[in-house]
């Protein structure tokens, strides 16, 4: 039998999906964290998976679906949020342009899965299949109240899911888990009726930030946070060794990122040694380019005395605290470690 005729588009899904199969599931099970580190992975959009030295594992926002795939609906929802936001009906051509790099039916490990707010890309019905599956019936469900709204309706039971607000603290063996204010605008705005002339009064229902303290540092999360000057607060709350912040090109009409300007006056704010720009890679429309946010920082950094400095991250790729503190920009690896192990197969050496 010819390929050409065995061969189906569910094979080919299914040998080509996830993009990166289960080789960043292998690296993150089989990671042996050093003490005195914390290790993370950018798992694409706001996802991210951080792993302590004693085998903790926290994943935030991890989201495994798409964007549009269709150009057949002409617009978007009476109240989806971007409708809301710009007055705009035109479907918005956000397709997904990071892959999927890690397979989430192989999750073997995860200690509590965390949400920001309870948009899409945000909170994963898959994720959470795999875990109940995979992962046994301890594992805690965390997110502000409309999250767990959504984790219940995918069949998460009730005693699986714990409803946070600004204020709360939670221990997960040997991570502190600390919820601070969201400053998701995008999100207060999300509604399913017509809310002008309507004072919001429920942004602690549907989105929160996270302060993750781990024995060697301590990470604060800002979801899909706009910028606030209420930041200078956390950062005098709490001591933050790295800030993630959602970065992303606006298009006219529409403030739903923070800018590179934003950026750098959030990791001031916050005072912390490390700021990483996330969220820019996901979205066509909002595609964004991180070394903006480089090349104003250097511009800015000695006038304004910065004490932090920005790390440009890839998705998939792997940053461990303090080892990696000083690293400017993220490269994959690059392999070819054992070159000249064996001899080269080649008819003579000066063709290489």
């Amino acid at each position: 039998m010819s390929k050409v005729t065995e061969l189906t588009r569910e094979k080919w899904i299914l040998g080509a999906f996830p993009e990166w199969g289960t080789w960043l599931n292998e690296e993150i099970d089989q990671e042996e964290v050093k003490p005195g580190t914390f290790a993370m992975w950018w798992i694409g959009c706001t996802g991210l998976w951080i792993k302590t030295e004693n085998k903790t594992n926290i994943a935030i926002d991890l989201w495994f679906g798409n964007g549009k795939r269709s150009q057949k609906t002409k617009e978007m929802d009476p109240f989806h949020q971007m409708r809301n936001m710009t007055g705009g009906r035109a479907t918005q051509p956000n397709l997904r342009a990071a892959p999927i790099v890690y397979d989430p039916f192989a999750v073997t490990a995860v200690d509590a899965v965390l949400s920001t707010h309870y948009h899409n890309d945000h909170i994963d019905p898959f994720f959470a299949a795999a875990v109940m599956q995979n992962c046994g019936g301890e594992v805690p469900f965390i997110g502000p109240l409309k999250s767990v709204e959504k984790w219940l309706s995918y069949g998460v039971p009730e005693s699986r899911c714990r409803v946070v607000k600004p204020g709360d603290t939670i221990k997960i063996k040997d991570v502190e888990i600390m919820v601070t204010d969201s400053f998701d605008r995008t999100c207060l705005v999300t509604a399913d009726e017509d809310i002008r002339g309507v004072l919001p009064d429920d942004m602690d229902d549907k989105a929160v930030n996270y302060v993750i303290k781990t024995p060697a540092g301590t990470v604060y999360h800002s979801g899909d946070s706009h910028y606030s000057t209420y930041y200078a607060k956390h950062g005098k709350d709490f001591d933050i060794d790295i800030a993630f912040g959602s970065y992303g090109e606006n298009p006219a009409g529409n403030q739903d990122k923070m800018t590179s300007v934003d950026i750098l006056r959030m990791a001031e704010a916050l005072k912390c040694r490390v700021v990483i720009p996330i969220h820019y890679d996901v979205w066509t429309n909002f595609k964004a380019d991180p070394l903006e946010i480089l090349m104003l920082y250097n511009y800015k950094k000695d006038v304004l005395q910065y004490q932090f400095h920005p790390f440009i991250w890839d998705v998939g790729g792997k940053y461990v605290w303090p080892v990696d503190r000083d690293k400017i920009q993220y490269h994959y690896r690059r392999g070819f470690e054992d070159c000249f192990t064996d001899e080269p197969n080649v008819p003579f050496r000066s063709l290489l």
